[in-house]
C-alpha cells in the first residue's frame, strides 16, 4: 500500500511537472523562428534562433549569429518565410535585433530577471541542428555569472541553466513556466554536461531598446566584471544605504578607468554618481553615453569600510 502511495505521488509530480514545461510551450513557440544566414555571395552560412519581441516584427537572436551574414530569412513555425532586415547588433553583449514585414505575428514578454530564483523551471526552444521548433528543459542552475563575448567584453549577469542547448539554439528564448522570457540563449562548454548560458532578459530589453532606437548601442565603460551580491545588514545600517546588495568586482582590466581610479577585486561598488547600484543591470543602465569622458564619484565597500573613489569612464572603443 506504502508502495502504491509512493507511485501515486511520483506520477502527480511527473504530471505537475509536464504541464508546467507544456503549458510554457504552448504559451511561447509560436513566437520562436529559425535563422538562415547568406553571405555576399548568397550561399548559405551559419543559422540560428531567435523570437519575436514585438507585433510588428522586431526580434531578438544572438549577434554571433547574425554578424557575418549579408542576408536573413526567418522562417516561423507556422510555416511562413521572409527575408529580414539588420535592425543593430551590439557584439559586446551578443545581441542582436532583426525585423521583419508580416502580419499576426506571435511576440514573447521580457520578464524581470531580478526575480530568477535557482532551481525555478527553465524551457529553451530553438533550432539545434537545424530542428525547428526543439524544446529542452531544465532549472536555472545558477545566476550572476560572467562569459566572454566574441568581442573581448565580458558580459555580466548571466544566467546558468542545465536545459540541454546545442548549436543553433543560439539566439532562442529561455523561458520560466508562463512563457515569458527570462534570457536569451547564448553558449554552451564543451564538453561539459548541463552547463548551458543565456543573456539575461534585463540585459536583453535595455540592449533591444536602444538597438531600435539608435541601431547601435554607445556606452561608457570602466573595464571591470561584477557580480550582484548581498550586502552585510550592519553595513547597510551602519552607513545607512538605501540598498541591500550591491555589485563586487570580480575582475580589473589593465589600463582601464576602473584600474586607474583604484578598483580592487572583492570591492562593492553601491553607488555611481549619486545613483545606486544594487546590481550589474543597475551599473550598466548608469553607464551611458553621456558618462564618457566625465569625472564620477563612485562609493565602494572595501573591507567593511565606504571609500569614494573618482572615476572617468570611456566609451567602449578606447577602453578596448
Amino acid at each position: 500500500m506504502t508502495d502504491q502511495l509512493n507511485i501515486s505521488a511520483d506520477e502527480e509530480l511527473l504530471d505537475a511537472y509536464s504541464t508546467a514545461v507544456t503549458g510554457a510551450v504552448d504559451r511561447s513557440r509560436l513566437a520562436v523562428v529559425h535563422i538562415e544566414v547568406r553571405d555576399a555571395k548568397d550561399e548559405r552560412g551559419g543559422s540560428g534562433s531567435g523570437f519575436f519581441i514585438s507585433p510588428d516584427g522586431y526580434l531578438l537572436t544572438n549577434s554571433h549569429v547574425v554578424h557575418d551574414g549579408k542576408s536573413w530569412k526567418v522562417f516561423l513555425a507556422d510555416g511562413r518565410k521572409y527575408s529580414a532586415d539588420l535592425v543593430g547588433e551590439d557584439p559586446h553583449s551578443d545581441l542582436a535585433v532583426l525585423r521583419v514585414s508580416a502580419p499576426d505575428i506571435s511576440y514573447l514578454e521580457l520578464s524581470d530577471s531580478a526575480h530568477l530564483k535557482l532551481g525555478q523551471i527553465a524551457v529553451a526552444i530553438g533550432s539545434p541542428m537545424g530542428f525547428q521548433q526543439t524544446v529542452t528543459a531544465g532549472i536555472v542552475s545558477g545566476l550572476g555569472r560572467t562569459l566572454r563575448a566574441a568581442s573581448g567584453r565580458m558580459i555580466d549577469n548571466i544566467v546558468q541553466t542545465d536545459a540541454a542547448l546545442n548549436p543553433g539554439n543560439s539566439g532562442g528564448p529561455l523561458v520560466d513556466v508562463h512563457g515569458r522570457v527570462i534570457g536569451v540563449n547564448t553558449a554552451i562548454i564543451r564538453p561539459a554536461q548541463g552547463i548551458c548560458f543565456a543573456i539575461a532578459s534585463n540585459t536583453a530589453r535595455w540592449v533591444a531598446g536602444w538597438l531600435i532606437k539608435d541601431g547601435r548601442i554607445r556606452r561608457s565603460v570602466i573595464g571591470v566584471a561584477g557580480q550582484t551580491v548581498p550586502l552585510l545588514r550592519k553595513l547597510v545600517h551602519s552607513y545607512r544605504l538605501p540598498i541591500s546588495t550591491g555589485v563586487m568586482v570580480a575582475g580589473v582590466e589593465k589600463d582601464t578607468p576602473g584600474a586607474l581610479a583604484g578598483l580592487a577585486v572583492s570591492d562593492i561598488i553601491v553607488d555611481f554618481g549619486g545613483i545606486p547600484t544594487p546590481s550589474v543591470d543597475s551599473l550598466h543602465t548608469v553607464l551611458t553615453a553621456e558618462r564618457i569622458d566625465t569625472t564620477v564619484e563612485i562609493s565602494v565597500l572595501r573591507n567593511f569600510e565606504l571609500k569614494k573613489l573618482s572615476i572617468v569612464p570611456r566609451e567602449w572603443a578606447e577602453a578596448a
